[in-house]
């Protein structure tokens, strides 16, 4: 298989520009045909439609498999609801004490000052909570956010996620970040982010700027496939990473988006190479109609496992499930020790399939 390519498709340039949040627009920009706005009607009345100018133009109309188009564009799929999905795939609001706060591990959080996104994905975990209308913080339930913040000293790390955070003013942005900062036990903050990818001529001097006077804050980029690394997104990353920001990725596991080793490792390649540590490969939530897009977790273990040895450390993320209900992430990678026997012995296999014998620790040593 030949390395996807990273260029745009030769497409119409009047899908650039303008946002497109209905399905006329996205009929007249050539994305879904009129003879299909029927089967998608009650989808986008579902779930959110949102693309942006720079996401519309990545897309090739002629490739019914689009990746680009799989992300963001509504399908009748997306109707299908299985048994085991949910509107609330990881148990997000069991762990939601006011508010705008996730609160699901000891020493970190998610402050979400907003469910609105400059593009809605096909498999967001949020589906049923983000969209044009989403929630927006107001005052009051801001300061109570942070007063929650500032009252339990052992949270450590403030993840500012929603929605999409940097779809903020600057002023509010910046006023955001102030506060965080003056809590003193908040070390770091960290944002999740589709921006720099989606609408990356929002990433400016004045966003960078406030990303240094607010240190140390890492950007979390989300991206899927090598595609969405253009021009643009490029230099948007590249004024990031030359301020100093620290830069993770994070992807989801997508079938037909990046569900082959080439394609994952052209982009954890470029990602590496754009001065970005690919952080998370996520496996697909549970979250309604997104069955189409979900792998299982024996493909996603198989392609990690091709992927080692194949591509350097540098580029691994590390593969995690977020377990329905609440409990949290766990690693969900391929075992690389295949049997444990009695006499203390493993059974290691390396990435050529090989199995190789490790010696036990001798009682005593140390």
């Amino acid at each position: 298989m030949s390395v996807p390519s990273m260029n745009a498709p030769n497409v119409p340039s009047q899908r650039g520009g303008r946002p497109l949040r209905t399905l006329r627009t996205l009929v007249d920009a050539g994305l879904v045909t009129a003879e299909e706005i029927p089967s998608l009607v009650k989808a986008v009345e579902r779930f959110a439609v949102g693309l942006t100018g720079d996401v519309a133009a990545l897309i090739d109309p002629d490739d019914p498999g689009d990746p680009i188009a799989r992300q963001y564009v509504p399908a009748a799929a997306e109707l299908q609801i299985r048994p085991e999905e949910r509107a609330d795939p990881i148990g997000d609001a069991r762990h939601t004490p006011l508010p705008g706060i996730t609160h699901r591990y000891p020493d970190r959080l998610l402050l979400k000052p907003l469910l609105v996104c400059p593009v809605y994905c096909r498999f967001c975990f949020r589906r049923e909570q983000v969209g044009p209308a989403g929630e927006v913080l107001d005052p009051a339930a801001l300061d109570a956010a942070l007063t929650y913040i500032a009252a339990r000293p052992e949270i450590w790390e403030v993840i500012l996620s929603g929605g999409d955070p940097l779809i903020l003013s600057p002023a509010r942005l910046s006023a955001i970040l102030g506060r965080l900062r003056a809590i003193s036990h908040v070390a770091v903050v960290r944002i999740h982010s589709r921006v720099p990818v989606v609408d990356p001529g929002r990433i400016d001097a004045a966003m960078v700027s406030i990303f240094r006077a607010s240190a140390p804050v890492w950007v979390v980029i989300h991206v899927n496939h090598p595609r969405e690394l253009t021009a643009a997104a490029r230099a948007a990353i590249g004024r990031l990473a030359d301020a100093g920001i620290p830069l993770l990725s994070q992807s989801v596991l997508l079938r037909g988006v990046n569900d082959d080793p080439d394609t994952l490792t052209a982009l954890l390649r470029a990602l590496v190479a754009l001065r970005i540590k690919p952080y998370y490969l996520h496996h697909g939530d549970l979250a309604a109609g997104t069955s189409h897009l979900r792998t299982s977790l024996a493909e996603g273990q198989a392609l990690m496992a091709a992927l080692r040895g194949r591509v350097s450390g540098l580029c691994l993320p590390t593969y995690v499930l977020d377990l329905p209900g609440g409990a949290g992430k766990v690693p969900v990678g391929p075992a690389w020790i295949e049997e444990q026997r009695e006499d203390g012995r493993c059974v290691i296999r390396d990435p050529r399939g090989e199995r190789h014998i490790y010696p036990p620790t001798p009682e005593g040593a140390g």
